[in-house]
């Protein structure tokens, strides 16, 4: 299992921080097919757990919904008309109940499924994008999030698997520890140190890159034990096998659901 984690990194690393260098379109892209993956995948797994859902709804309103809250993330936003988000929002909660209301077998927990999914994941993801356009620092503040979580996960997996004695919650994550929650928020505070050393001496000082480094650590396991409990509900393990060793792309980027957004409103309100 270790060899395949490896080697989907060594191929999958280049192509983020490609994506982050270039930015702009390049980046757009990548977020909005990581966007449709995670969905597609979000569908899979409530199938496979025989939930309710609706996917062509899903991947329909949830295509709208990315589509409307990446080009309301960009240098594009004051080219929108001001009244995009309510509209968009309209289309997806009427959509998504005109196409239950017309389907065999309707089902409000199939409605609140597909909308879960519909909102949570664009609206969350899109952040990334929102991160990367901040003026000067955007792409050195979306490497100092990035690389910190990928340390976080590394050191937790490994911490976890030498020291892991203590079993952080049997019920949604069996094999997750507290030493390997430990060990890994302390190896992403130090790489939070290094990013800032590297990147950001001017922009923010060594404590307050500590502080962050907590934050992107904490927010980034609180949110993959919450994907956890999806795929718990649904008796899977994961989301799917599209990255060897690592799941499928929700299981990878199953921390930023909850991070990106945080993480964005935190540097953009508090440095």
């Amino acid at each position: 299992m270790l060899l395949p984690r490896i080697l989907t990194a060594v191929i999958g690393l280049p192509v983020i921080l490609a994506a982050i260098h270039f930015g702009g379109i390049v980046y757009m892209v990548f977020v909005g097919c990581v966007i449709l993956l995670c969905l597609y995948e979000y569908s899979l797994v409530l199938t496979m757990g025989k939930k309710p859902i609706h996917t062509l709804s899903l991947l329909l309103f949830g295509a709208i919904m990315a589509t409307v809250a990446i080009l309301g993330r960009t240098s594009l936003q004051s080219e929108l008309p001001d009244n995009l988000y309510p509209f968009a929002i309209s289309v997806v909660l009427c959509g998504v109940l005109f196409l239950e209301v017309i389907t065999p077998k309707r089902s409000w927990e199939r409605v609140c499924n597909t909308l879960a999914g519909i909102f949570l994941i664009p609206w969350s993801l899109a952040h990334l994008i929102n991160l990367r356009d901040i003026p000067q620092y955007g792409e050195y503040l979306t490497l100092f999030m990035m690389i910190t979580i990928w340390v976080s996960d590394t050191g937790a997996y490994f911490s976890g698997r030498f020291f892991g004695r203590h079993k952080l919650n049997t019920e949604v994550s069996p094999k997750k520890t507290w030493e390997g929650a430990i060990g890994g928020t302390l190896l992403a505070i130090g790489a939070a140190v290094l990013m800032q050393h590297l990147f950001l001496p001017t922009y923010m000082s060594v404590k307050t890159a500590i502080w962050l480094g907590l934050l992107v650590a904490i927010i980034g396991q609180v949110s993959d034990l919450a994907e956890s409990v999806l795929k718990r509900s649904a008796g899977v393990k994961d989301s799917s096998s599209l990255l060897p060793g690592h799941g499928g792309f929700l299981d990878r980027f199953d921390s930023y659901l909850l991070l990106a957004p945080l993480f964005y409103y935190v540097v953009l309100y508090t440095l």
